[in-house]
């Protein structure tokens, strides 16, 4: 399992019946997670010190129970390249915060990529798809990409814009780009733009921002084959993300295999993606990630 173990600021500390108990910098946060489906005593003491808890409804959605916790409040995460990013959290529908913290665990991967490459004094173009609040976006940026950011809603757009902001990444080279993002892919491919790392973290089901509908097992094998055309000459990475149940590991692998793999040789680890749980040794299941990168790359093997 690939683990998210370099948090400080961010901790998973128990998890029981339906829900994950977690501290957001100073604050807890009681949320549901499909995945726990264990009934296990419920004896951290912070169970009876929530800032808010998510309930989930019968009818589907939920709603949020605060008792004390800001509007807005900040954590954040340093990369193992030595730079810091900033997040601003909010609560807000279904049960989020603005930010997927197991996901760190891919920005210290191709960061080290990024910046070992850069370090060479090379350009090194990244494309993140489905780019949310933006933190692949500026861990990439931090260690010195050229990186176009692509997703359907304005409002996560301008998100990742703030977050920018707080890591002091505001006049990083980044395109902020609202747009479908299988519609900017092909027209990035009829444009011959080509990129050195591709993200992608496709939702199961949405919709562009002109109703374009999107769903994910019906569409993200052709998405991949799309991308794997927009790869350079000289590519350094591509990390699939995914939060699907049907898409599995090895799902994810042989799709790689098949276009990326089959173009560029390289290396493919497929694997799910954790949470530690913390004072255990258990780790919190949180979806899976399909990673490939450059097997000539200074030959080194980052995992």
């Amino acid at each position: 399992m690939i683990i998210a173990d370099n948090w400080k600021e961010y901790k998973v500390l128990d998890s029981s019946e339906g829900e994950k108990l977690e501290k957001w910098g100073p604050y807890v946060l009681l949320r549901p997670d499909p995945q726990v489906i264990w009934h296990t005593p419920r004896k951290h003491p912070d169970w009876r010190r929530l800032n808010a808890h998510y309930h989930r409804s019968s009818k589907g959605g939920g709603e949020w129970e605060f008792f004390d916790l800001p509007r807005q409040w900040q954590i954040r995460y340093e990369l193992p390249i030595g730079r810091t990013l900033t997040f601003n959290l909010q609560p807000f529908s279904f049960k989020h915060t603005g930010l997927f913290p197991e996901q760190a665990a891919n920005w210290d991967w191709f960061s080290q990529l990024i910046d070992r490459r850069v370090q060479e004094g090379r350009e090194v173009r990244v494309l993140n798809l489905f780019a949310y609040t933006g933190g692949a976006t500026l861990a990439a940026a931090a260690a010195g990409a050229k990186v176009t950011h692509v997703d359907a809603s304005k409002g996560m757009v301008g998100w990742a814009k703030e977050n920018a902001q707080s890591s002091g990444l505001a006049d990083a080279p980044v395109r902020w780009l609202v747009d479908d993002c299988v519609k900017f892919a092909e027209r990035e491919l009829r444009r011959g733009n080509t990129y050195d790392g591709i993200i992608m973290d496709p939702p199961s089901y949405g919709r562009g921002p002109k109703g374009e509908i999107w769903k994910i097992e019906d569409s993200i094998d052709a998405l991949v084959m799309l991308c794997a055309k927009l790869l350079s000459d000289d590519p350094l990475f591509f990390l699939i993300n995914s939060y699907t149940t049907g898409l599995q590991p090895g799902v994810l692998s042989y799709m790689l295999e098949s276009t990326v793999r089959h173009a560029h040789g390289g290396i493919i680890t497929s694997d799910e993606i954790g949470l530690p749980v913390y004072g255990t040794s258990l780790v919190l299941p949180c979806g899976a990630a399909g990673r490939w990168q450059n097997d000539v790359d200074r030959g080194t093997v980052l995992v």
